[in-house]
């Protein structure tokens, strides 16, 4: 009895230490990668690890759902059965069933989100990036005589983003420009009958949303690290915008391939703005970025869609993907 006891004794004990060396050899993987959920939470809201709040979101937020799911309009629906009084309740609404659910359960909440520092910089930034995006689309489409598809980019800025963003304008003492906004609208909804008043609109409210970027620092906005967050929101919002377009090999969405086109024009321009001095100090980054940009942009050769997808969504996703690798790179080295 003496042996076997002895024996069961150390066979305990090597079981114990077995485990303690098994689980402090995990701790170091779970200490490294706190940092990078924390560098993905500091882009737009919904992007990375942050939730997407399916009670506030803006439509380009919910398209990440939609792409996620691969259900045509689901962002409407989402929006249209608010408020929420539960995550779950998105199924006893109808809205999408119990599979889908799981499937973006860990994406949604209802719980507002507090951003602080340099996140709400750039979730501010990116916010006023995507209305660019919408404007510089609804600009080619007036210039090619279609203001009843212009009008729809005009209208996301005010009836969604501005909403969004209302607060922190109010804080950053930024002057109201909604009423711009919504008289460009108003003059596109009638036709664009009047080209110059128009063009003034658009002059307005472009230079708008300009003033209320360049209420930010000029340091952090001339940052590559700061830019290349920026870039992130917004090349993962085309991403999803671009998923929600495509359907059996066709661009059955037209207004979100417009969009996406919008959001990655954006961000190659703000690209252009830290290009050299991501040349100097990243150079192998650089050179992966401006490839993989380059790329990008062929899938929107132009405003009008083509016949016949240039890339797929997962084409899309992987370059969008190799881009934020690169910049994950250049803020762990900064």
């Amino acid at each position: 009895m003496s042996i076997k006891f002895k024996f069961l004794a150390c066979f305990l004990c090597a079981l114990g230490l077995s485990v303690l060396i098994s689980c402090s050899s995990q701790t170091p993987s779970t200490t490294s990668s706190a940092p990078a959920a924390t560098d993905t939470a500091t882009t737009h809201s919904a992007h990375g690890g942050r939730k997407i709040n399916i009670n506030s979101a803006i439509l380009s937020e919910l398209d990440k759902l939609e792409a996620k799911l691969g259900v045509p309009a689901l962002s409407n629906k989402i929006q249209g059965s608010r408020p929420y009084g539960k995550t779950e309740e998105l199924v006893a609404k109808n809205v999408i069933n119990q599979q889908q659910f799981d499937q973006i359960k860990d994406m949604v909440t209802i719980e507002d989100i507090k951003l602080e520092g340099e996140a709400k910089d750039v979730d501010y930034m990116t916010k006023l990036g995507l209305m660019k995006g919408h404007l510089y689309v609804a600009k080619e489409l007036l210039d090619l005589q279609k203001p009843e598809q212009a009008e729809p980019h005009i209208g996301h800025p005010v009836e969604e983003i501005y909403a969004d963003v209302e607060e922190q304008l109010t804080e950053r003492k930024v002057p109201a420009f909604k009423d711009p906004l919504i008289a460009l609208q108003d003059e596109v909804k009638a036709g664009a009958k009047n080209a110059e008043k128009v063009n003034t609109g658009y002059k307005t409210s472009m230079q708008s949303v300009e003033t209320a970027i360049a209420v930010l620092p000029a340091a952090q906005r001339q940052s590559p690290n700061f830019v290349l967050q920026v870039m992130n929101g917004l090349l993962d919002t085309a991403n999803s915008e671009y998923g929600a377009a495509i359907a059996d090999n066709k661009i059955a969405q037209v207004i979100e391939y417009q969009d996406s086109r919008g959001f990655v024009v954006y961000a190659n321009e703000l690209y252009k703005g830290i290009s050299a001095a991501m040349a100097k100090s990243q150079p192998d980054a650089h050179r992966t970025i401006e490839t993989k940009l380059a790329e990008l942009s062929k899938t929107w050769a132009a405003v009008t869609p083509p016949a016949t997808p240039v890339s797929t969504s997962d084409q899309v996703s992987a370059l969008i993907k190799d881009i934020e690798s690169s910049t994950q790179k250049v803020a762990k080295a900064s």
